[in-house]
């Protein structure tokens, strides 16, 4: 049995009773990627690992990757720890014209089938299709009807280089959510769900533009669909979902049984919410910034150790402050206030923009100067405990070395364990 039987599974797993899901590793931070293999070695699940149509494209996206050199990146993190490749499933995360919606819907949807068929060729059977945003000279949003074509057009792509791949074919993730990917730009209060409706409606519009194409087998190969549960979170605050208020959303599924939803920007979220979140039928969970959050919470502890114990200055912060007021483009259009609301948002907001920076030659040299700081050093686990509280348990317990490289990857598992625990 391949590893994308354990998505394309779930929605009659579901329907019979039986409330399981799986977490989607939405990054490109290779200690994430490295922390997500460890983490499911000791439970023995599949992992779930997701590219934008932003961070990986033909044209590299901001990650300067391709899709097949994602693949290689992905894999040889796995192959280094022992992690079973066969376990691994790749997704596509929001393809679609978003990368070049600057352009001429046409030009843009060509660009979009190219990097379709590129990601398909590398092996990635989870396709998230995501045509709903207007191109050049067309409304923010687009109708139903046409994101629905768009959609099928570029599903007809993934099919032809499935076919020739050798991979397994496709499983389809269909629809969008509000706010935008990666979390909301305000502070949120209150959030618009998604309607029964409207959830209905995604799926049957988009079951008749891929039937126009003859794209029946595929669509039967769609299991999911993004709908807003009321989970999101912005730059200072989260807002937790409430099954409640989900209740008729949840419902809905006994009238689509060929689905199950998928729930974006689940980060920060409470065990217990995003255990509520499986069981109601959202059994596919996204998380990424609340990742590379707690990645720079432990960078930013093992600085402030480092320095106590050598007597040296703290370099991370400071470094990171300098970068990121010389290349402001990631952050500026996203962060508002005084000078000192933004040096707040620069380093602790929830949506974490500041873990665009990690993989620049500037940053990636402050953090490896970290960790040569502290190389071969057992820390004081009274540090431990002053600068990075949370893990100070499991360090006293002996289950996690006090070693500076074993810290940092403890502090993401311990996200990522809250997704197994929630997922079965």
């Amino acid at each position: 049995m391949s590893a994308t039987s354990t998505l394309a599974d779930l929605p009659a797993r579901y329907a019979a009773g039986e409330r399981r899901g799986i977490s989607s590793i939405c990054s490109a931070h290779p200690l994430v990627i490295e922390a997500a293999f460890l983490e499911s070695l000791s439970v023995e699940k599949d992992v779930l690992i997701e590219a934008t149509c932003n961070q990986v494209n033909q044209e590299g996206g901001y990650t300067g990757m391709t899709p097949a050199e994602f693949r290689r990146f992905v894999e040889e993190i796995a192959v280094r720890v022992g992690f079973n490749t066969r376990r691994l499933i790749l997704g596509g995360d929001h393809l679609g014209p978003n990368p070049w919606k600057h352009l001429p819907a046409e030009d843009a949807m060509q660009r979009s089938e190219a990097m379709m068929d590129a990601f398909v060729r590398a092996g990635f059977t989870k396709i998230h299709l995501d045509t709903s945003m207007g191109c050049a000279g067309e409304p923010v949003a687009l109708s139903d009807a046409e994101t629905a074509a768009r959609a099928a057009r570029l599903a007809l792509v993934a099919e032809r280089a499935a076919a020739e791949s050798g991979y397994d074919l496709p499983v389809y993730i269909i629809g969008t959510e509000v706010p935008i990917p990666g979390g909301a730009m305000e502070a949120l209060d209150h959030l618009e769900l998604t309607t029964p409706a409207a959830a209905l409606e995604t799926v049957e519009v988009h079951r008749k533009a891929f039937g126009a194409l003859g794209l029946e087998d595929a669509f039967a190969r769609a299991i999911g669909a993004v709908v807003q549960p009321g989970v999101e979170f912005g730059n200072e605050n989260v807002v937790v979902y409430d099954r409640a208020a989900a209740r008729d959303l949840s419902g809905v599924l006994r009238q689509m049984p060929q689905f199950v939803f998928e729930a974006h920007s689940t980060d920060y979220q409470p065990v217990s919410a995003l255990r509520a979140l499986v069981e109601d039928g959202f059994a596919i969970l996204k998380v990424g910034p609340g990742l590379t959050f707690a990645l720079r919470e432990a960078l930013y502890g093992l600085d402030q150790i480092a320095a106590f114990l050598d007597g040296g200055p703290e370099t991370i912060r400071p470094g990171m402050e300098a970068l990121l007021l010389a290349e402001p483009k990631n952050w500026e259009k996203y962060y508002h206030g005084a000078a000192a609301d933004l040096r707040l948002q620069r380093h602790f907001s929830y949506s974490d923009r500041i873990r665009y920076y990690w993989p620049h030659p500037q940053a990636t040299a402050l953090v490896d100067a970290l960790f040569k700081r502290l190389e071969g050093r057992i820390l004081p686990e009274t540090l431990i405990s002053q600068y990075l509280g949370a893990l100070y348990p499991a360090v006293a317990a002996g289950k996690v070395e006090a070693a500076a490289r074993a810290l940092v990857l403890e502090a993401i598992r311990s996200v990522i364990r809250s997704y197994n625990d929630a997922t079965g």
